[in-house]
């Protein structure tokens, strides 16, 4: 079926969710604008670039649309699963990646705005970050769920929350409860319990953890060096004996002499014969492998609160060969049958939700939305899933899978010779004949 025709089919069956028979037509040119080959793909240059000849009237009902119009993002981001999910190989099992992703932006007046870990920068800095859950099988990833985190000096400030439009039920929630809520409300939705997959900011949060197996997930989770298990064979001592009065204790205990490693602490006590040399994917330019190893041990928690007997788990290693000591480390509730190669693919699944990342902010500009508002950041992120989700359906279902990502093949359109971007004079005013005494004598005040 040719693109364009299929296109159309996908935009019919994006806008039966948005409410008003009118908003179509913003959708499919936001849509489009997202897929041409621009350098920047806010609301101006697109409009420029879709209607060079009534350039102010499409930017007016594009900004509209995706900064003012009230449809919903949780329904676009559905209807673009429904539309992608049958192109996915999902016999062999799927998996849901949590992440989040940075935006860095200046100033303080766009929202959730704040002074924060950026991944994109690798330090701390002004931007915006937003907590994901895609969708994975082994030949792609979708986004299914996104939402932006919002930090506690903006969930707490009533005037710049006013301004941003942030609705009134969102509160401080902290990443790792977004990616719960998120998951929650997919599985509400009669999504499946697949595999979660997520990287030690998650991984280290013994809430999070115990969260996913309240919901029945399996988990395979990165945590850093310093986390505390008790090494295989060995847990806690048993709770104090009952004195017959009050609740008999449940809390688990230890001592100098019976207290549980760090898991860089278990992983440089093992001996070498327990790491096996393993691949887990071929990479662009070679097999990605590495030596790992696994153990079961059991969470031993924090010492100062009351600490129930944690179930057993998977801690799986990675330490390079080349390595003084090992570099990565999991938890996974994955069976205790499951082969090693298999723990090993499935924590490396990561890879593919940085893809969709990069995808999603090269080519079609998901990091490019300019407005301060909550609706708008959101239907900006929407709607870039939305052209993603189509050109990934077009690649999957293409035997050849071709490396172009831009749907609009034929050239862009060329901006009239008079075009200027908006807040840039037509003319470039001339200073040499000011005269700056004459200016001067008006009394008026310079501004302090």
């Amino acid at each position: 079926m040719d693109s364009m025709i299929r296109f159309d089919e996908y935009l019919a069956h994006l806008a039966a969710g948005l409410g008003h028979a009118d908003r179509e037509a913003g959708l499919r040119g936001y849509c489009s604008g997202l897929m041409l080959p621009l350098a920047r793909k806010s609301v101006e240059p697109m409009a420029a670039h879709l209607d060079p000849l009534h350039a102010s009237a499409r930017h007016q009902a594009l900004h509209h649309f995706v900064a003012k119009a009230g449809w919903s993002d949780a329904e676009m981001l559905r209807r673009v699963a429904r539309w992608v999910l049958p192109t996915m190989d999902l016999s062999a099992g799927g998996y849901w990646l949590v992440d989040d992703t940075g935006f860095p932006k200046k100033g303080r007046h766009s929202v959730g705005v704040a002074r924060q870990y950026c991944g994109v920068l690798g330090k701390q800095d002004n931007c915006q970050v937003a907590v994901s859950v895609s969708l994975a099988c082994e030949q792609a990833s979708l986004p299914m769920a996104w939402r932006l985190y919002l930090p506690r000096e903006w969930a707490e400030d009533a005037g710049r929350r006013r301004q941003a439009g942030v609705p009134e039920e969102v509160r401080f929630t902290t990443k790792p409860q977004i990616a719960l809520q998120q998951l929650q409300a997919l599985l509400t939705a009669g999504e499946p319990h697949h595999c979660v997959v997520a990287d030690a900011g998650y991984g280290v949060d013994s809430a999070f953890r115990q969260g996913l197996t309240a919901m029945d997930l399996p988990y395979v989770v990165g945590i850093t060096s310093v986390v505390r298990v008790w090494p295989p064979g060995q847990q806690p001592l048993p709770p104090k004996p009952w004195s017959g009065k009050g609740r008999p204790p449940v809390a688990t205990r230890r001592s100098p002499q019976h207290r549980p490693l760090s898991v860089k602490e278990l992983a440089l006590s093992l001996p070498p014969d327990a790491f096996t040399e393993l691949t887990w994917r071929q990479g662009t330019h070679a097999p990605l492998s590495g030596r790992f190893a696994a153990v079961r041990v059991r969470h031993a928690g924090s010492a100062s609160a009351k600490q129930r007997l944690h179930p057993l788990q998977w801690l799986l290693i990675e330490w390079p060969l080349a390595q003084a000591e090992p570099t990565r480390y999991w938890l996974s509730t994955l069976a205790e049958d499951t082969p090693l190669p298999e723990r090993v693919r499935i924590a490396h699944l990561r890879w593919r939700i940085e893809r969709d990342y990069q995808d999603l902010k090269q080519d079609l500009g998901l990091g490019h939305y300019e407005g301060r508002g909550w609706r708008g950041f959101h239907h900006h992120a929407s709607l870039s899933i939305a052209a993603y989700g189509f050109l990934l359906g077009q690649r999957l279902r293409r035997t050849g899978r071709p490396r172009k990502k831009n749907l609009m093949g034929g050239p862009v359109p060329a901006l009239p010779a008079d075009y200027r971007p908006r807040g840039r004079p037509a003319h470039t005013a001339a200073c040499g004949g000011l005269n700056h005494d004459t200016a001067s004598s008006t009394g008026c005040l310079p501004d302090a």
